[in-house]
């Protein structure tokens, strides 16, 4: 054996046995502990923890915090919180351990889930309209009686106002071919336009679409559907997540995150607000979900199965995608990607 390989292997085994002798610095003295060992808890259910301290090391105080707010506790160092008004989604419990004038920092992941299953709702086809069948529809919303609608693909993206009762295009804009569009939502004179993974979205005149501005995004990676409240602008991005957006800087300020009774769920497209809830196509799914904006509970599904055969069938032909209400009138549309119609539909509880 020659020396630099004598050299080699007596630097690894000294770096290994330094390594071994640290790991008692990073070892862990204390966790997190819940009933039964849960982790996933529904509305109207209490989340109770402990400190296991397997070497009984005395305790001076410990700081329990659910993500990032500090909550109260007993004089035994539980932790006791019902689950009623927080969002539902993904938590993280952390507890700060003060002892011998130190402090440890751990961690318990937990799931808040709704407590009541999705109802299920079904459809009746009210009236149905031309609609241009090269349309990738990512985008549909109404401004008074004119349908202003967004399409995709590289190439093919565009911002545009229709007759949704003949399905004639009355002034279309281009989008660059770098960008594929996604969702819009209207709100006062401007139309927010968002672009699938280019982390930018863009920001049109109402009345010429002539292009006023863009906006960036700062947490999300990609962009998928958008709707508003009057007030915020909510934005799925193809997680679980539906963020809330300022509708002055579209900076993320928070998120909602979709759940069932069972589990968080993701992939929600295209989004419009309707009487207080957030409607949104499932991608790859022929439904629409009905979520609780406050919470992030899908409350509601209303299938749609069925509707894509009553459109032209060909080589093009995509999913179901886009939905306008017609707030004035309480009427409620809905197209697909390719499809040559669009139908406004009557929801059956």
């Amino acid at each position: 054996m020659n020396r630099h390989n004598l050299f080699f292997i007596i630097t690894l085994c000294s770096i290994i046995f330094s390594c071994g002798s640290n790991t008692d610095v990073k070892k862990k003295y204390f966790s997190i502990k819940t009933e039964q060992d849960q982790v996933k808890f529904k509305l109207g259910e209490t989340v109770n923890a402990t400190i296991t301290n397997a070497k009984n090391i005395k305790i001076d105080s410990v700081s329990f915090f659910l993500n990032d707010k500090k909550a109260n506790i007993s004089t035994d160092f539980s932790y006791e919180e019902k689950i009623d008004q927080e969002r539902l989604g993904k938590h993280l419990l952390k507890a700060i351990v003060y002892f011998d004038g130190k402090e440890e920092s751990i961690y318990k992941k937990l799931t808040f889930l709704n407590n009541k299953p999705p109802k299920l709702y079904k459809y009746k086809v009210i009236a149905s309209y031309p609609h241009d069948q090269k349309a990738f529809t990512q985008g549909l919303e109404f401004h008074g009686d004119t349908l202003y609608e967004s399409t995709g693909r590289n190439g093919s993206s565009s911002i545009r106002k229709t007759n949704y009762i003949t399905g004639e295009v009355l002034s279309k804009k281009d989008v660059d071919e770098k960008y594929f569009a996604e969702g819009i939502t209207i709100l006062g004179d401007k139309i927010f336009q968002l672009t699938w993974q280019s982390k930018e979205g863009f920001i049109y005149d109402l009345k010429t679409l002539e292009k006023k501005g863009s906006f960036a995004y700062n947490k999300s990676k990609e962009g998928w559907g958008l709707c508003n409240d009057g007030a915020n602008i909510y934005k799925s991005d193809g997680t679980e997540k539906i963020w809330i957006l300022d509708p002055e800087t579209l900076t993320e300020k928070k998120y909602i995150e979709i759940t069932t009774n069972k589990k968080v769920k993701s992939k929600f497209n295209e989004l419009e607000w309707v009487d207080g809830k957030i409607y949104a196509n499932t991608w790859q799914k022929d439904g629409i979900a009905i979520i609780n904006p406050k919470n992030g509970a899908l409350e509601a599904v209303i299938d749609l199965s069925g509707l894509r055969k009553q459109v032209t069938q060909h080589d093009n032909l995509d999913v179901l995608n886009g939905i306008a209400y017609k707030k004035d009138a309480n009427q409620l549309f809905v197209t697909g990607k390719n499809w040559d119609k669009l139908f406004e539909i009557e929801i059956i509880k």
